[in-house]
C-alpha cells in the first residue's frame, strides 16, 4: 500500500467494498468492479487502487452481488441486472467521498456491467468510464459481439486492453468502442492477455496514466 493511504472495509446496505483513501484532498472518485472468476481482492484491482490514491484518488474496490451470495460460482446471466444495481448502490454510497467526478468501471464483467448501467442511467449514475480488458466476445465467437448498449453511453471512455486478449483483438475493439459518441481512449498493453498481468507488464502506470492525461481531463472540460 502506498505511504500515507488508508483503506478501510465497508459492508452495510448490500455493497461490501475495501475503500482507498489518499492522505491529500481527493481529486475523484473511482468504484471498480471485479471480472467473473475474481472479488475485490483480485491483482488487477488492488494494483490500480494503491496507484490510483497514490494520486490523490479515492477508489472503492467492491464485490459484485453474485459474488456476495456465493463465494466461487461465476456470474449468471439471469442476475446480471441486480449486479448493476449492486454497481448503482456503490456509486451512490461513494459518490460524496470527493469533491470531484465520480469514475467507475471495473475488469472484463464487472467493466461490462458497468457500462451497460451508465448505458441505461448516463452521467446521473457516472462521469466516466474505466474499462479493463471489456470482454468484447467470448474467445473464439467474434459473431457474439456485446455492443448493443454500446451507443448508448455518454460519459468519456477509457479501455484498457491487451493485445493478445482472446475476447477481442484491439481492430475489433476500435471498432467496437467507435460506437461510443462520447471522448474514449484505447490503452493497448503490448504482449499480454485478458489478465493485463499488472505484476510483469506497465498495465498500471499506462492505466492510471490515461486517467490523468484523458480521462480527468475529459470529464472536466
Amino acid at each position: 500500500m502506498p505511504e500515507n493511504t488508508s483503506v478501510e472495509s465497508v459492508e452495510r446496505d448490500g455493497v461490501v467494498a475495501e475503500i482507498h483513501r489518499p492522505a491529500s484532498i481527493p481529486r475523484a472518485t473511482v468504484v471498480l468492479a471485479h471480472g467473473a472468476g475474481g472479488n475485490r481482492h483480485a491483482v488487477i484491482l488492488r494494483a490500480l487502487a494503491e496507484a490510483l490514491s497514490a494520486r490523490a484518488f479515492t477508489v472503492a474496490r467492491i464485490d459484485l452481488p453474485y459474488r456476495q451470495r456465493r463465494p466461487k460460482a461465476p456470474p449468471s446471466p439471469s442476475t446480471a441486472a441486480a449486479d448493476r444495481d449492486g454497481i448503482r448502490a456503490a456509486c451512490a454510497m461513494f459518490r460524496d467521498e470527493s469533491g470531484g467526478p465520480l469514475i467507475v468501471g471495473g475488469h472484463s464483467y464487472g467493466g461490462r456491467q458497468a457500462s451497460m448501467a451508465v448505458a441505461e442511467d448516463g452521467a446521473d449514475l457516472a462521469d466516466g468510464l474505466l474499462l479493463t480488458s471489456y470482454p468484447l466476445h467470448p474467445p473464439g465467437k467474434p459473431d457474439r459481439l456485446r455492443t448493443e448498449h454500446l451507443s448508448s453511453i455518454a460519459v468519456p471512455t477509457l479501455v484498457v486492453h491487451g493485445s493478445t486478449d482472446p475476447f477481442g483483438t484491439t481492430d475489433e475493439m476500435a471498432a467496437a468502442i467507435g460506437l461510443i459518441p462520447a471522448p474514449t481512449l484505447i490503452v493497448e498493453v503490448e504482449k499480454t492477455g485478458h489478465n493485463l498481468d499488472p505484476n510483469k507488464k506497465p498495465t498500471v502506470l499506462l492505466t492510471v496514466d490515461a486517467v490523468d492525461d484523458f480521462l480527468l481531463k475529459e470529464i472536466c472540460r
